[in-house]
């Protein structure tokens, strides 16, 4: 039985699973200011875990330590039995990662993006062809393969950008708010892509996200970040089931448990959407 599971250590997990990754103690400091604050958690194998907060709540400061792009200050975290920080080439080869930046070359095809990610990924000439051309028709891009990824769409980048990730077929998949910038149709067939690759490969996925519907339908379980900490984690409906509201959404759990007012409509997803898509897509 899963339990709802709050930092102040009033309940704990009782059931043994198998562990993709073990965070303990996890923190960063940018001088003065910490950004990550000896965040705990442990994500399943074949998990899709979503890790959720205001602007500036230190999420993609999370995501960069797990990647091996930013030492921890303190604290470990282990990937597979290995550790991001002693073991960092060890975890490279066994994650994927799609940042909020863009990481497709507008100026090649989308056939010789994913050559580069094969070379870069130490992946044996011989398999290279077949791994690259299973990527392309995984995401429905085989048709696009040799045009430019600057005539590409917003949705058509990020499927290549996902197909680029998973050439070296990775344990852990990390994606750094992936749907922001996308109409919804977009939005849609990325993530029946993502649930395809856990169904087909196994994989397991971090993700962080300003969509909390999204959150809602595609998350195993989700953690709620503020001010550098972690609040509380559970399964979606155990967090909803938390409040004293039959009718309570996510985005009621995020009030609480932040105090950021996120409601449809409201500036807080536009905002976020508008800067971060603008960023990432030009």
């Amino acid at each position: 039985m899963k339990e709802l599971i709050q930092q102040d250590g009033s309940q704990q997990l009782t059931t043994e699973r198998a562990v993709a990754l073990e965070v303990n103690s996890l923190t960063r400091h940018y001088g003065k200011v910490t950004a990550v604050d000896a965040l705990s958690f442990t994500v399943e194998r074949g998990e899709v875990f979503g890790l959720l907060g205001p602007n500036g709540a230190g999420k993609s400061t999370v995501i960069k330590m797990l990647t091996t792009l930013l030492p921890p200050s303190s604290g470990q975290a282990v990937i597979a039995g290995f550790d991001v920080t002693h073991q960092a080439t060890r975890v490279r080869r066994i994650i994927g990662y799609i940042p909020q930046a863009l990481s497709a070359d507008g100026s090649l095809t989308g056939y010789e993006n994913l050559l580069i990610f094969a070379k870069l990924y130490d992946i044996p000439r011989s398999k290279r062809e077949q791994r690259i051309r299973e990527a392309l028709i995984f995401m429905g891009l085989q048709d696009a393969a040799d045009r430019l990824v600057r005539n590409y769409s917003g949705g058509m980048i990020r499927k290549l950008e996902i197909a680029q990730s998973i050439l070296h077929y990775p344990q852990i998949l990390f994606l750094d708010e992936p749907t922001v910038g996308l109409d919804p149709i977009a939005r849609s067939q990325v993530w029946e892509l993502v649930q395809q690759l856990r169904t087909e490969y196994g994989t397991t996925v971090l993700l962080t996200t300003h969509f909390l519907d999204e959150a809602d339908s595609l998350c195993h379980r989700v953690a709620i970040m503020h001010r550098g900490k972690l609040v509380v984690t559970g399964t979606p409906t155990e967090l909803k089931a938390s409040l004293d509201n039959t009718h309570a959404t996510l985005d009621d759990v995020f009030i609480k448990y932040t105090g950021d007012l996120l409601t449809s409509g409201a500036s807080y997803r536009e905002t976020s959407k508008i800067r971060r898509a603008a960023r990432r897509l030009g």
